[in-house]
C-alpha cells in the first residue's frame, strides 16, 4: 500500500477473498466456476489487493466438511491461472495438508488454516517442508458446531495462550518464525462480546511478536453490534460495508498487519485513514 511514513508502523496489507464454494456465508456460489473465480481475483488485484486467499471449503458456522478431492477440483485451476498471470502472493485457505501441498506446488505461497494445523496432523510438517508462510488461526470447535454456546472466562487471554501454543508447534515443526502469521479467529467459536473484546485488546495479541491477520469482513458480529443501536436494520452480509470499515479501522489501530476482506477498494481507504491516525513512535 505504498511507502511507510517515518515513525509509523508499516501499512497493513489487504488479502482479497475468493471463495470457490457454493455455500460461503457472504458470496457462496457467486464465484464457484473457475472462470468467474479467476475474474474475481483479477478484480480484487485491480482494486489494490496485496494478496489473494483462495478457498474451496466454506468454514462458516454450521458448514459441512468438503472432501479434499472436491476441494482440489475447485481451487487448483484458479490458483494455477492466477499464479501464471499475477504477481501478488496467493494463499490457499484449507485445513487439509494434501490440498495445501498441491496448492503450493501449483503456485500458492501461503497456507491459511482455520484450525492452525490441528485438523490435519500432517499440516505443519507439510508447510515447513515446502517453506511456505502459514496463517495459524484460533478456532474453538469445528465449523459445524463452533457457535453452539462458546464459553470463555477471559476470551483474549485464552486465545493468546492458544495462539502461543500453536506458534510453538509451528516452530517445532521446522517453520521459520518469519513465516508465521497469527489470527485470533473473529467469529470462529466466539459470540459478539468475545469478538468485540478481541478488537479492543488486539495489542495484547501483538505481544506474541508475530504479524496479526484479522478477518472481520461482512461478518455477523457487525450486524449484531449494530442491532444494539435503536432502529438499526439487520443487514445481510453484502450490506455490512460501513460496519466492516469501522472494524477494519479498529484492527489497524490495534496493530493488525493483514486484513482479509471482500471489498478491497473501500477497505483500502479505511486502512489508509486508520493508519494515518496511528500514534507516531518515539525514537
Amino acid at each position: 500500500m505504498g511507502h511507510t511514513e517515518k515513525g509509523r508502523p508499516p501499512y497493513p496489507r489487504l488479502m482479497g477473498i475468493v471463495n470457490v464454494t457454493p455455500d460461503s456465508f457472504s458470496d457462496g456460489g457467486q464465484y464457484l466456476g473457475s472462470s468467474s473465480a479467476i475474474e474475481r481475483g483479477l478484480e480484487l488485484i485491480a482494486e489494490g489487493a496485496d494478496m489473494l486467499d483462495i478457498g474451496g471449503e466454506s468454514t462458516r458456522p454450521g458448514a459441512s466438511d468438503v472432501e479434499p478431492a472436491e476441494e482440489l477440483d475447485r481451487v487448483l485451476p484458479v490458483i494455477a491461472e492466477l499464479a501464471r498471470t499475477c504477481e501478488v502472493p496467493i494463499s490457499i485457505d484449507t485445513r487439509h495438508a494434501c490440498v495445501a501441498a498441491a496448492a503450493l506446488d501449483g503456485g500458492a505461497s501461503i497456507v491459511n488454516d482455520i484450525s492452525a494445523g490441528l485438523h490435519d496432523p500432517q499440516m505443519l510438517e507439510t508447510v515447513a517442508q515446502k517453506g511456505a508462510s502459514f496463517v495459524a488461526m484460533h478456532c474453538r470447535g469445528e465449523p459445524a458446531t463452533m457457535q453452539d454456546s462458546p464459553r470463555y472466562t477471559d476470551a483474549v487471554s485464552e486465545i493468546r495462550a492458544a495462539l502461543k501454543a500453536r506458534l510453538q508447534a509451528c516452530l517445532q515443526a521446522g517453520m521459520a518464525r518469519s513465516k508465521i502469521i497469527l489470527d485470533p479467529g473473529i467469529g470462529f467459536g466466539k459470540e459478539l462480546d468475545h469478538n468485540l473484546e478481541i478488537l479492543r485488546r488486539l495489542p495484547e495479541l501483538a505481544t506474541l511478536g508475530q504479524p496479526l491477520l484479522l478477518g472481520v469482513s461482512r461478518k455477523s458480529f457487525i450486524s449484531q453490534a449494530c442491532r444494539r443501536m435503536p432502529g438499526a436494520p439487520d443487514n445481510p452480509p453484502s450490506e455490512r460495508l460501513g460496519g466492516t470499515a469501522a472494524a477494519v479501522a479498529a484492527c489497524v489501530l490495534g496493530g493488525a498487519s493483514i486484513l482479509r476482506v471482500h471489498d478491497v477498494a473501500i477497505m483500502k481507504e479505511a486502512c489508509a485513514l486508520a493508519h494515518a491516525l496511528t500514534p507516531l513512535s518515539t525514537p
